[in-house]
């Protein structure tokens, strides 16, 4: 299992220092800025030698120039489709497509829903998500569908192993999981963990990574198939439902 140093940016990014365990050679998943990545590099003693983005907006890739500046010529991965949207990108990779980068294996999985060129990566027993899966939430639908997410979700990230760890690309988790509660009111696992993720933030900790398996159990967005959730959102099929949950959500303020 590969060693996953955070690298928190801007005000609620994450970015991921990644690299296999004993290793000094580290990649770098969406860096939103250089200088907190470089810091983290220095202080770690690590050799920067690949970036991965999961799509293309700029608290994703802002720092590709800055590290590329700083550290010289390095892989640039990102969706296929997004040539032209990643500043730097070397190397467009499909849905499925497996490469090795910094002594890491890597499965790419094209998750499209918050933008159509979404990337998740999997590599032993870890998944980076970016914005298609946050802990107990999802995504805007900036550029793709209901349906497009509910697949990304549903049939590509969720069936993953359990054990399988999310790292994702904000810390949203206290504020998602005061949806999900609101959203799924006899769920007892989401009331759990909200009150985990709100004593983690309460001493300065991330609440990331998840797991699989948690997501599952808490998070709204995975649980549109449940009879709860149709019931309260509709009671149309899964995609119906994750349209109507999702509407909630980008209208839902916090008590």
């Amino acid at each position: 299992m590969p060693s996953v140093s955070i690298v928190p940016c801007l005000s609620d990014n994450y970015a991921y220092l990644v690299r296999p365990e004993g290793s000094s050679d580290a990649i770098v998943v969406d860096p939103s800025e250089a200088e907190p990545v470089i810091a983290a590099i220095e202080k770690l003693g690590l050799r920067l030698v690949g970036i991965l983005n999961t799509h293309h907006h700029p608290d994703h890739v802002g720092g590709n120039e800055g590290l590329i500046a700083r550290y010289g010529k390095l892989p640039v991965v990102a969706f296929e489709g997004d040539k032209g949207r990643v500043p730097a990108q070397t190397l467009g990779v499909s849905d499925e497509e497996t490469f090795d980068i910094g002594g890491l294996g890597v499965r790419a999985l094209h998750v499209p829903g918050h933008t159509t060129g979404a990337i998740a990566y999997v590599t032993d027993g870890a998944v980076f998500t970016g914005d298609t899966l946050f802990i107990a939430g999802c995504g805007r639908l900036f550029e793709g569908t209901a349906a497009m997410m509910h697949r990304s979700l549903s049939d590509r990230i969720a069936a993953l192993p359990d054990e399988t760890r999310v790292y994702c690309g904000h810390e949203y988790t206290v504020s998602n999981l005061q949806f999900a509660v609101h959203a799924d009111p006899d769920n007892a696992d989401a009331k759990r963990a909200l009150e985990a993720a709100r004593e983690k933030r309460s001493r300065g900790e991330s609440t990331v990574p998840s797991t699989i398996a948690a997501e599952r159990l808490t998070n709204p967005f995975l649980r549109v198939g449940e009879a709860s959730m149709r019931d309260r959102f509709g009671g149309g099929d899964a995609v119906s439902v994750l349209a109507a949950v999702r509407k909630a959500k980008d209208e839902f303020r916090a008590p």
